[in-house]
């Protein structure tokens, strides 16, 4: 789940082309709202340059978008992203990267807790209310997490996400196995 950095820049591009669109917005308005070139503007939209945070930020911001919306792939329904994968977006101004895990669709509420566990016996949970996801990142450890038919191993910085609105399971495989799960409610 790896893509190159082409496919990145052409993904942001037609997001930013699709919600510029979506907003009824000119390329020079828009560029003129988020303070940047025109030119720095088409050259994105056309799948050339590297765009920074700063760039992206602001275009999310003249659009009325969250920044996520303009570099999150549409998504399948169980998505690992393992430490070290996923698109860094990196500051121009500081020795900086955010790599966005998953973003928050409209109207959901999330709840977020810290997991401590231990080898053993699976924690099986059933299905929570209709249109949970789950989201599961490991701190620590190792550990077998997702859909009770089809869990994934997971070691440190592993990032998961499934429905929670299935049997889900998490069985720590080595002591002291920490992870931060994020349960979404649409």
């Amino acid at each position: 789940m790896h893509s190159s950095p082409q496919d990145v820049v052409a993904q942001i591009a037609a997001a930013v082309r699709r919600e510029r669109e979506r907003a009824g917005v000119s390329l020079t308005e828009l560029a003129r709202r988020a303070g940047i070139a025109k030119s720095t503007l088409s050259q994105l939209e056309s799948g050339a340059g590297n765009p920074s945070v700063e760039v992206l930020w602001a275009l999310g911001t003249a659009l009325g978008v969250p920044f996520s919306r303009l570099v999150d792939p549409p998504r399948p329904r169980v998505r690992v992203v393992r430490a070290g994968e996923g698109q860094a977006t990196y500051s121009e101004r500081a020795d900086y990267a955010v790599t966005l895990l998953a973003s928050c669709p409209p109207n959901a509420r999330r709840d977020l807790f810290r997991i401590t566990a231990q080898p053993g016996d699976a924690r099986t949970s059933e299905p929570h209310i209709p249109g949970s996801v789950e989201h599961v990142w490991i701190g620590a450890g190792r550990a077998l997490v997702g859909p009770a038919d089809d869990p994934v191993e997971l070691g440190p910085g592993d990032y998961i996400a499934y429905a929670g609105d299935a049997p889900h399971v998490f069985r720590a495989l080595e002591p002291g196995t920490t992870a931060v799960i994020v349960m979404e409610h649409v």
